[in-house]
């Protein structure tokens, strides 16, 4: 039995923060209904390769679709029947979107006392922001993420990759998770889940703000460096490939000076204490950074860790799938999917040693379940042609 078997998840939400939510509820087993538009389905349907929706494709698998006119009363008063059977709700609409189609959090938990509500927003539910736009990208830059990333002497840098949305994904899979408990455990009943995209993302980025009030310093751009150890850096190889190094402990520094034929270095006043080498990183890169041309990437990462260095190749999407670790831990696996065939995705994680998340299902067309989640409810067949022909549903 999968762990999350008996939960019914109605997810409402659009591209990438609510679907890896409901994605890590759906690979363990919760019954995750997607609720998308009739004819154009979720947004992250749209983002595509080769004509092929692959984020959809692996962040909905094992989840059902039902397409519902949500601007009809009779679309809304469907929704309303699939919440009273559910445990969570999760949403992504500009806040006060709910609120202006009567179904707000007050109207919900009054179908369902037990709800659990989810509220996806860019900056939150309250606050002078909350009626801005919130995509990830502006989250990356306000969060002080981009301000942080780049070279000193070059423009911030933004993720390529949905950052911001991924990890309050993350977030707001843990923060359900916990209402759930709370409910069960001391049987307060629903509450509702305000998570914005910033402050999961500010939280990650270390002590940050704590460091500004001590010192009254803005950190500089470092690139590959940090600004709290070193040497720490990525760095090429004599075939043109990468490593990344980081030795930010004391010993392994040392470890790392004698490897490369520098012991004398340990003594050096420049390298000599964790302070003197980030006062002096420039001097250190050029000594590591010259020793490691010396060498195919291959040779010296054995080199490397033979001696207990801790270092690690950079690695593109190519070289990954083949890597005997991905291989070795089967962290990926290939899917068939109706739609586009073959997809190569992640495997389920975490990894529970009992109760394993599973992908069973691939990610459904547009309203492919719609049928089946109705009847589920009550509603006959007939009801659901009639419901058809007049566009509520598809």
């Amino acid at each position: 039995m999968l762990p999350l078997e008996n939960f019914k998840i109605l997810d409402l939400s659009r591209l990438a923060a609510g679907n890896m939510v409901s994605h890590m509820f759906a690979d363990f087993g919760a019954d995750v209904i997607k609720v998308e538009k009739p004819g154009k389905g979720d947004d992250l349907r749209n983002w595509q390769v080769n004509d092929i929706a692959h984020w959809w494709a692996v962040y909905s698998r094992n989840k059902r679709s039902i397409a519902l006119n949500l601007k009809e009363k009779e679309g809304l008063n469907l929704l309303k029947e699939l919440v009273k059977s559910a445990d969570v709700f999760i949403e992504n609409f500009v806040p006060g979107t709910l609120e202006k189609w009567g179904i707000g959090p007050d109207e919900l938990s009054e179908l369902n006392k037990n709800l659990i509500i989810l509220r996806i927003s860019g900056w939150g539910q309250t606050g002078i922001y909350k009626d801005a736009p919130g995509f990830g990208s502006l989250v990356e830059g306000m969060s002080g993420f981009a301000s942080m990333t780049g070279e000193e002497d070059q423009k911030p840098l933004l993720p390529p990759l949905a950052l911001a949305d991924m990890v309050a994904g993350l977030t707001g899979f843990g923060a359900i998770l916990m209402a759930l408990i709370a409910s069960k455990k001391n049987q307060l009943g629903g509450q509702v889940i305000d998570l914005s995209l910033f402050e999961p993302l500010f939280s990650i980025l270390g002590p940050w703000a704590a460091s500004y009030k001590i010192s009254g310093k803005i950190p500089p751009r470092m690139g590959n460096r940090s600004n709290v150890a070193a040497p720490r850096g990525i760095y090429k190889t004599k075939d043109n490939k990468f490593v990344s190094l980081s030795a930010s402990m004391q010993s392994m520094w040392e470890k790392l000076a004698i490897t490369i034929g520098a012991r004398d270095l340990i003594k050096d006043i420049r390298f000599k204490t964790n302070s003197d080498r980030l006062s002096n990183q420039d001097d250190l890169d050029d000594v590591i950074s010259k020793f490691i041309k010396k060498f195919d990437r291959e040779p010296l990462l054995k080199k490397f860790l033979q001696a207990g260095i801790t270092v690690g190749p950079v690695l593109d999407i190519s070289e990954i799938i083949e890597h005997p670790y991905v291989l070795d831990r089967e962290i990926l696996m290939e899917h068939y999917n109706s739609e586009y065939g073959n997809i190569l995705m992640h495997q389920a994680f975490p990894r529970l040693n009992k109760t394993p998340g599973k992908v069973i299902n691939s990610a459904p067309s547009i309203g492919q379940n719609t049928d089946d989640v109705l009847k589920e409810i009550g509603i006959t067949k007939q009801q659901i042609e009639k419901l058809r022909k007049n566009k509520i549903i598809s």
